[in-house]
């Protein structure tokens, strides 16, 4: 029997850490079309901080903020998945256009469900669905990756930069990773990094010291302000993929592409959603971790009532890898 009511985080509106309430909701009806999901544990991501900040585009309030959430189907009125199975829920408006993960309920369109069958615990779980989506997309859709190339991971210790680090490691790619705190290196070796750059603002010159003719492939995961300089550390031909923001700087200000890109460097980005993230691949990682063979970043697991404690921790660039809230 499913809960008529649920502890949930609320926006009303951007603000500080104070903006962040709990309260208690009404758990959502789910609509033929629509799954209602038992959250059992939530990662959260710069875009709820961006939320909180104010910076995201086409939001409305008040609101329960959370692109992600990872539990059990409680309902499914068009019998598109049991009741009981597995799954985890991304993107497509969650916690933005409509209420999202941060509460012990969420009720998401299907087309956003992903199922998967495993043992690992709940925290564990919880840190994957959009880190790896984020991931994998950029590998696949923004640098169509080979293995045996090169990748630059700029911004190695966040949370999809550490997933990258594992899934190009998975394909035998040579990795290099920065991070603008030595102590953080060893950290990255054990995901599988080959290179680890300390972030002086100067990497292009770093890498060049490895490779002369750059590298093959990059993930532009600080913004704007490291963008110029990642893109000089990539050869003719190569591909960078402009997919984070931990700078909280996205927009380059009055770009002439014939002065900012290097001759011959590609420039893409990625921004997409759960259907970039086929069922079969989340099962593998998630079958690949249980069998030790892959390390899911967890930094720290937090509770509900610790969400304000959460969101500062993720503010001040501390993690290396996801943070989560079980529920």
């Amino acid at each position: 029997m499913t809960a008529t009511t649920m502890r949930a985080v609320v926006l009303d509106g951007p603000g500080p850490l104070s903006a962040l309430q709990i309260r208690e909701l009404p758990v959502p009806t789910p609509r033929p079309g629509e799954v209602l999901i038992q959250v059992k544990v939530f990662g959260l991501n710069r875009s709820e901080l961006h939320t909180r900040l104010g910076l995201a585009e086409g939001m409305t309030f008040p609101r329960v903020p959370g692109i992600e959430a990872t539990g059990v189907v409680a309902a499914c009125p068009g019998g598109e998945f049991a009741v009981g199975r597995q799954v985890v829920a991304m993107m497509g408006g969650m916690g933005r256009a409509f209420d999202g993960g941060y509460a012990e309920y969420t009720c998401v369109p299907v087309a956003q469900v992903i199922p998967f069958t495993s043992s690992l615990d709940w925290p564990t779980l919880g840190a994957v669905p959009e880190m790896l989506q984020t991931a994998y997309g950029s590998l696949t859709i923004g640098l169509d990756a080979q293995p045996g190339q090169s990748i630059l991971i700029r911004g190695g210790t966040s949370s999809v930069g550490a997933a990258t680090a594992v899934l190009a490691a998975q394909r035998g790619m040579t990795v290099f990773a920065t991070t603008r705190n030595p102590a953080k290196a060893d950290a990255l070796k054990q995901l599988g990094v080959d290179h680890v750059l300390i972030d002086d603002g100067e990497v292009a010159a770093q890498v060049r010291r490895i490779v002369p003719d750059g590298v093959d492939a990059a993930v532009e995961l600080v913004g704007t302000p490291t963008l110029p300089d990642t893109l000089r550390a990539t050869r003719i031909h190569g591909v960078v993929c402009f997919t984070g923001m931990l700078s909280n700087e996205w927009l380059v200000e009055n770009f002439y592409p014939i002065g900012y890109l290097p001759q011959g460097v590609r420039l893409t980005a990625y921004g997409g959603d759960a259907s970039d993230l086929p069922a079969a691949v989340l099962q593998e990682f998630l079958d690949a971790a249980a069998a030790g063979r892959i390390t899911i970043p967890v930094d720290q697991v937090f509770s509900l009532d610790q969400i304000r404690e959460a969101h500062g921790y993720m503010e001040s660039g501390g993690a290396i890898g996801k943070l989560v809230v079980a529920l």
